[in-house]
């Protein structure tokens, strides 16, 4: 009992870390670029967007460190490391879209669409990296995983939210759209930072 309750205890503190301290677009700098576009479009829903990463980050951590440890001992490991993540992640994506089209027939359309973007991105592919070779435990590596999925849907709802202030007729003319978007975010990382300093906690 006290091993799943340590096991238990691991995971919420990897995620809260993830989330927060360890923001893969605030401290990571992953995914920035699908960040900005999610924030301008309007026909992609946050949370359904942040429900698919979780799900496929949930799926791909634990295979990346199985193959990870796989490849192990092999001389060109760093070579195809890259690769063998990608197939992770293609992994993910089929097991993702058969459950979505078994539980979610009536949305399934919709949800299939944004599902791409939620699997073939940075963020994903740097928590596998990362979860992967830092040596975690399972519990640490779900946690992880989880974690970095959520943190990424708050910062996209943090970003969209700021949209509103951002168009104010204050913000220079040279400065509107993109270039106040990226600054946004950098002042934001820079706070994020100030909690775990220079280096990062994991």
């Amino acid at each position: 009992m006290s091993d799943v309750l340590q096991a238990c205890a691991t995971f919420f503190l990897f995620a809260v870390t993830a989330m927060f301290a360890e923001n893969a677009v605030f401290s990571r700098a992953l995914g920035v670029s699908r960040l900005v576009k999610l924030v301008g479009d309007s026909t992609v829903d946050t949370l359904v967007f942040g429900g698919l990463m979780c799900a496929v980050q949930l799926i791909s951590a634990p295979l990346a460190k199985v193959a990870n440890g796989l490849i192990q001992p092999l001389a060109f490991r760093s070579a195809i490391r890259p690769l063998v993540f990608v197939l992770c992640s293609a992994v993910a994506f089929a097991a993702v879209l058969g459950l979505v089209l078994l539980l979610f027939k009536s949305a399934a359309k919709d949800i299939v669409a944004v599902l791409p973007m939620a699997t073939f991105n940075t963020a994903v592919l740097g928590v596998m990296l990362l979860t992967a070779t830092q040596g975690f435990t399972w519990a640490q590596t779900m946690g992880f995983a989880f974690g970095s999925g959520v943190g990424y849907t708050l910062a996209v709802v943090v970003v969209t939210e700021s949209q509103r202030k951002l168009q104010s007729r204050s913000v220079p003319a040279a400065f509107k759209g993109l270039p106040i978007t990226l600054i946004y975010i950098s002042i934001l990382t820079l706070a994020i930072n100030a909690f775990t300093g220079h280096r990062l906690a994991i």
